[in-house]
């Protein structure tokens, strides 16, 4: 398991999914939150399955449209660039 691609995107998914927990808790103590913009993006970008389970996990921005479509297409994005280049 030395393919830094497939390690970016297991480790994005990872930290996607416990961001979504923190968020999620922050939420509920009223403190500081995690920008929706750095979720999103890492969502974009390699973490859209994380994004998706820890949405239904943690039952977090589940009525957002946009994090829905945008960890969509970056699950999609993820898969194929996997198949394209491992």
């Amino acid at each position: 398991m030395r393919n830094p691609v497939l390690i970016y995107f297991i480790l994005a998914n990872l930290v996607l999914f416990m961001l979504m927990g923190i968020d999620k808790k922050k939420a509920r103590q009223k403190t500081w939150r995690i920008p929706e913009r750095n979720l999103l993006l890492l969502g974009f970008f390699g973490g859209g399955l994380g994004g998706l389970l820890g949405m239904h996990h943690f039952r977090h921005k589940t009525k957002h449209l946009s994090f829905k479509v945008v960890f969509a297409l970056g699950t999609i994005l993820t898969g194929i660039t996997s198949y394209i280049l491992l």
